[in-house]
């Protein structure tokens, strides 16, 4: 081949690999993206706050502020609709196995503890170990145990509990089912998760008004539950929401009826954040076991360069 063709050849395949690298681009960078998700699920959960005296609702039946991400999300689907579609493609129920990467429902396979299966089992076990060793730490330190009777409330156990997990299912389309997958694109499980529990925390803004050991434990707490859902909802395709909502109300009840976390008491907070670190530990050694060795497809149809 003359030299000339072979330069011609050289100069094309160059071009093509820079299209290809064009192509491959992301529209919008993922950090613009979670930016613009953080601003307005801080701008949102303020808003809704300052307007919950208005309503009436009291705080322990269900927070305003915990609209703020779904309102966040809805901003953020408005901007890029294909994208937040895709992200959300594994939030709820799935009727049937779908194939190719805008399916969310999750492909056969083992149904043990290193599953999918046994993951959700797992996760919804979780909060009642917290709660239990939060429990036998109270124990331990004050001898007492400040459980709180349902009938303190005016309200019945039943609205409490679904308006709780109401809550939570709106905090957790946002942290969970939009945030993690987002940060899942450029990091691994274990700092994509850390990452939106620090996140996740420092939005609970009124808590860094408390004393600084109290924050410290709170975010603490935050932390290691973020890691333990985003461990958990590795791989799992279905019901996402349903199961980060899940766990996150059985914490809320934890803390509600069977200790005082939700008080201003600095101990019981440093001994939820102290539980919750315990339980991440068993949930990294777990997952460094046992491992995921089946890629994520909602992770994989929502990476940067994908619409």
């Amino acid at each position: 081949m003359p030299e000339q063709t072979k330069a011609r050849v050289r100069v094309r395949a160059r071009a093509g690999a820079h299209e290809q690298g064009r192509r491959r681009a992301p529209r919008t960078p993922w950090a613009a993206e979670a930016g613009v998700f953080l601003a307005v699920a801080f701008v949102a959960a303020g808003m809704c706050g300052a307007l919950q005296p208005a309503t009436g609702i009291p705080p322990e039946v269900v927070q305003l502020t915990q609209v703020g991400p779904a309102v966040a999300v809805a901003a953020a689907a408005l901007l890029w609709p294909g994208r937040i579609r895709g992200r959300l493609a594994g939030t709820l129920p799935t009727r049937a196995r779908t194939a190719g990467p805008a399916g969310a429902a999750e492909p056969a396979g083992p149904a043990g503890p290193a599953g999918p299966a046994g993951r959700r089992a797992a996760l919804l076990l979780t909060p009642v170990l917290i709660t239990a060793l939060c429990v036998c730490g109270g124990l331990l330190t004050s001898g007492s145990l400040p459980v709180t009777s349902p009938r303190a409330f005016a309200h019945p156990l039943a609205l409490v509990v679904a308006a709780q997990f109401l809550g939570a299912c709106a905090e957790e389309i946002g942290w969970r089912c939009h945030l993690q997958p987002l940060l899942r694109t450029r990091f691994g499980p274990v700092t994509a998760s850390a990452l939106v529990g620090v996140l996740w925390g420092l939005w609970h803004v009124p808590v860094f008004a408390q004393e600084p050991a109290y924050a410290a434990g709170f975010l603490l707490a935050t932390t290691a539950m973020s890691v333990i859902l985003g461990l958990a909802l590795e791989g799992v395709r279905s019901n996402r929401l349903l199961l980060a909502g899940g766990f996150h109300t059985l914490i809320n009840l934890g803390m509600l009826y069977v200790t005082d976390e939700t008080t201003a008491a600095t101990e019981p907070m440093l001994l939820l954040g102290a539980a919750s670190l315990a339980a991440a530990v068993l949930w990294i050694a777990a997952a460094r076991r046992t491992g995921h060795a089946t890629p994520d497809e909602i992770i994989v149809a929502t990476a940067p360069g994908t619409r």
